[in-house]
């Protein structure tokens, strides 16, 4: 397994994830990988939101639709100038 090693975390945040560790009765070590772990896991799905977002508002924007013989909007704007 790869060891990292994080420098300059603020005491602040130092403190959470002790406090966090000790609630889950994990080392300060595990605690941390597993936020990691399902940071990794939100960022995969707010990526995949992404794109299809993307994916709707460029398909969105390249819709066209077919003019018909009629427009409804049309006839009854006409129709309530009468």
């Amino acid at each position: 397994m790869a060891t990292l090693h994080v420098r300059n975390i603020p005491d602040e945040l130092y403190a959470q994830i002790q406090s966090f560790a000790a609630e889950r009765n994990r080392s300060l070590s595990a605690e941390v990988v597993e936020l990691l772990q399902n940071a990794l896991e939100h960022e995969k799905i707010r990526r995949k939101q992404e794109k299809l977002l993307a994916d709707i508002r460029r398909r969105r924007l390249a819709y066209k639709p077919k003019q018909r013989g009629f427009d409804s909007v049309r006839m009854l704007r006409e129709d309530r100038d009468r």
